[in-house]
């Protein structure tokens, strides 16, 4: 049983430094906030991720509470990170909204993701 355990140790000890090389890209925060409650109309909806994103290839959907889509369609980097991810908005009213967002990361991993906001009246 003993020599067991050191196995399993040994192998969680060789493992694990490679599952961090292939990590993923992971919401790191956005703006606005997830589950946050926001007075104004955000002009967008901003997300950083924990590693850089292939663009061409990761979106973000904005939706209001009957799943309709209501941002502009027009997910885009930001040249001066390539971690982050953005879409514009309209002008949108009170309510709940649900923000998906799919993206590669530059090692070709994919990740996928939703959450929501509020804008209070």
């Amino acid at each position: 049983m003993n020599s067991l355990c050191r196995i399993l140790s040994f192998c969680l000890l060789v493992l694990l430094p490679a599952a961090r090389v292939s990590a993923h890209a992971f919401l790191e925060r956005s703006d606005p906030a997830v589950g946050g409650k926001i007075h104004s109309a955000p002009e967008a909806v901003r997300i950083w991720f924990t590693e850089a994103i292939e663009p061409a290839f990761s979106s973000i959907e904005v939706f209001d509470a009957t799943g309709k889509q209501v941002d502009k369609k027009d997910t885009h980097s930001d040249r001066s990170s390539r971690s982050l991810l953005q879409i514009s908005l309209p002008r949108l009213g009170p309510g709940t909204y649900k923000v998906a967002w799919g993206v590669v990361s530059v090692d070709t991993h994919v990740t996928k993701g939703d959450f929501r906001f509020q804008i209070l009246p």
